[in-house]
Order: structure tokens, then sequence, then C-alpha cells
């Protein structure tokens, strides 16, 4: 996928299979989401293809700190000075570079798969501060606001963003959507997952971003209900 507006003031960011979101609705940019290692070039490139300089991107929030959601981190840091964010239950993964929480994989063979592809509880990553923990409820005046909703069950810290009302979720790995919207590839906590999904669902976002897969513009309300009541 290509850098691409998901709905006016926000942006897909591609980072190697994983997505980060550019919101550009004021002085100050915000980026969520850090996509995998060597990727920063690509938040630099969307900055500029804005007509904004990196010095602009004060804010970098996580939705949950997996190595796919932070890999990229540490240069968009060093070079804009942005100030980071995340739920306090994966702050100390994150603060000490791992090892990560297990996942056991999503129903079907093809997220067993996926799972034992791509996520390595045991990967080190160069640890960096996160500057404030975030809790759900609260709404961070970032980019018209940032509504902060805790979604565990893929990971501890996971939070759902819902930007300037309801404009647009950005949902993180509650769901991902990849030849459908569906299961992420795996859960720490399968039980407490489906009661996020179903929390999201309960919601009526007018668009709707992945860490992994494609934006829904149209009906996105509707595609997160069938997708939470599947199983």
């Amino acid at each position: 996928m290509a850098f691409t507006k998901i709905i006016d003031g926000a942006y897909l960011v591609p980072m190697g299979n994983a997505n980060s979101v550019l919101l550009d609705a004021g002085p100050e940019l915000v980026l969520v989401d850090a996509g995998f290692p060597n990727k920063a070039d690509k938040v630099f490139d969307a900055v500029a293809k804005l007509g904004r300089k990196p010095s602009d991107l004060k804010h970098l929030v996580f939705t949950h700190g997996h190595p796919d959601h932070i890999g990229s981190a540490i240069p968009i840091i060093r070079t804009t000075g942005a100030r980071t964010y995340m739920h306090a239950a994966d702050v100390p993964m994150v603060e000490s570079g791992g090892p990560f929480r297990p996942m056991k994989p999503a129903p079907g063979p093809i997220r067993n798969i996926m799972l034992r592809i791509v996520f390595d509880q045991n990967e080190r990553t160069e640890p960096f501060q996160i500057d404030q923990h975030i809790a759900d409820g609260e709404t961070l005046p970032l980019a018209g606001g940032l509504q902060v909703i805790h979604a565990p069950g893929h990971c501890a810290g996971q939070v759902g963003l819902l930007w300037q009302g309801t404009r647009l979720l950005i949902a993180g790995d509650v769901f991902i959507n990849i030849l459908g919207t569906g299961d992420p590839i795996g859960f720490e906590d399968e039980a407490e997952g489906r009661r996020s999904q179903r929390k999201l669902a309960a919601l009526t976002p007018e668009a709707v971003c992945f860490g992994h897969g494609k934006s829904i513009v149209k009906d996105a309300a509707a595609q997160l209900r069938r997708a939470a009541t599947r199983r």
C-alpha cells in the first residue's frame, strides 16, 4: 500500500506490513504508531508530502507496545523530538526493550502460521522512554481530540483511539483487515480480546483504520459489528 488519505486530515502511512496514521489537524502533527524498524523515512516522506517539516511532528501515540508498532520509534523521536504516549500496561516492555508477553494464535490455520512467522516474544528492541501514560476514557488534546479506549486482549496495553468525536476510529490490532475484517494474528487473552472487539463494535465511527490492512471509509460501524459477531 502507498501513503493515502483516509479522510480529510488523516493519512495512512505503510510501515512494512504495519500501518501508522498521520494526523494533520492544526499546527502540530500527530503520528499514531511507528511500524517496523527501518521505516522512519516513510513518515518523513509523508510529512513532506503534506508540505510540513519533521519538526512539525510533535506527538507519537502508540496503540500498543508490540515490535511491529514501535519499530521505527527511536529514529522518529531523534529527528522530531516528538513526545511519546502509551498505556501504562505496555510501558515496561518498551522501556526495557523486551521480552514481550506471549500470545496464542487466533483461531484458524492462517493466523497460526502468521503468528509463528512475525512474532517472537523473546525479540529484543532498543528501549526508549514513554513520556506520558494514557488511560481509558481520557481525551488527549491533540489534533482536535483523541479519545483513549482501553481494548486489551491482543495486548494488555492496547488502546483504540477515537479521533475528533466519531470521525475516525484508529483500532490498532483489536481487528485486522487483511482478506476481510477479523481477528488479529494472536491474543494474550482471547476472552478479553472478544470483549474489546465488542466494545469497539459498539461505537459509531464514520471511518476505521487498522494496524494491518486497509481502512474502511464506508459503512465502517456496520462492518465492525459484523466482524465482532462472527464468533
